[in-house]
């Protein structure tokens, strides 16, 4: 399976199920978390029944993230991954929170304030896709629920390597493909119709939560993003299915 975000037209990407100009996507994909930023840990909670807690719990517990080291947490919006990352590598570690959008920057910036958790933590407003990082500078990267949105998916990989530190680790956190037709079907029907009116009645905002289903379909398969990571220079290369493969947690190793 290709890369479903891979338009026929080398000039053009996906946005959702549109297909637009790949110049256009980044001020779109804005434009959807400039406005759910504030009711965006809300709807993560209602939109999986907390479950999304437990995803990223296993995916800071695959990190094997260990004091003085450096994290980088790309797409980390409202801080929830970097807030635990900077726990676990304590005062002589470094956590930096990057993602594109500065919307979600603020509300994470906020609540980790709020929480205390800023002693060696960082806020970075970034592409993922060129990252402002020396090479070989971090130990590990995690982007959770983020690639999918990235416009260039290979380039933003690649960026991940070169940042890295040999026998660093990058972990990918993301809606994938349910592994029972059963599943899939009752999946779709949740996601096309349920999300949508979920966003308009505590969001007030179906549009973008439309477009987050679409962009889930859009996104790699496993087995697929797991070849995009290879392709990139990771190696051990490897993926856990959650919750019958709705969602995936992909791991590589910088050699």
């Amino acid at each position: 399976m290709k890369d479903n975000d891979t338009a026929d037209d080398p000039g053009t990407t996906h946005f959702g199920f549109q297909t637009v100009d790949r110049d256009q996507k980044e001020s779109l994909v804005r434009g959807v978390f400039d406005s759910v930023a504030t009711r965006y840990d809300l709807m993560n909670d209602l939109m999986s029944a907390g479950i999304h807690r437990l995803w990223k719990r296993f995916t800071i517990e695959l990190s094997s993230v260990r004091p003085g080291q450096t994290v980088l947490d790309i797409a980390g919006g409202t801080g929830d991954l970097a807030a635990k990352f900077s726990h676990l590598v304590g005062s002589e570690g470094r956590v930096v929170l990057a993602d594109i959008n500065d919307s979600m920057l603020k509300v994470g910036r906020d609540r980790l304030i709020d929480s205390g958790a800023v002693g060696n933590l960082h806020t970075v407003q970034c592409d993922a896709q060129s990252l402002p990082f020396p090479d070989h500078s971090v130990d590990c990267i995690t982007i959770a629920f983020g690639l999918r949105n990235v416009t260039d998916k290979d380039r933003a990989l690649r960026s991940m390597e070169r940042v890295l530190k040999p026998g660093g680790r990058l972990l990918v956190l993301e809606f994938s493909k349910p592994v029972h037709p059963v599943l899939e079907r009752i999946y779709d029907t949740y996601s096309f119709r349920v999300l949508p009116l979920m966003g308009q009645l505590v969001a007030n905002d179906p549009d973008s939560y439309r477009y987050l289903a679409e962009s889930i379909r859009q996104h790699p398969d496993q087995d697929t993003l797991l070849g995009m990571m290879e392709d990139a220079g990771f190696v051990s290369c490897e993926y856990h299915n959650m919750t019958g493969g709705i969602v995936a947690v992909h791991k590589g190793i910088k050699a």
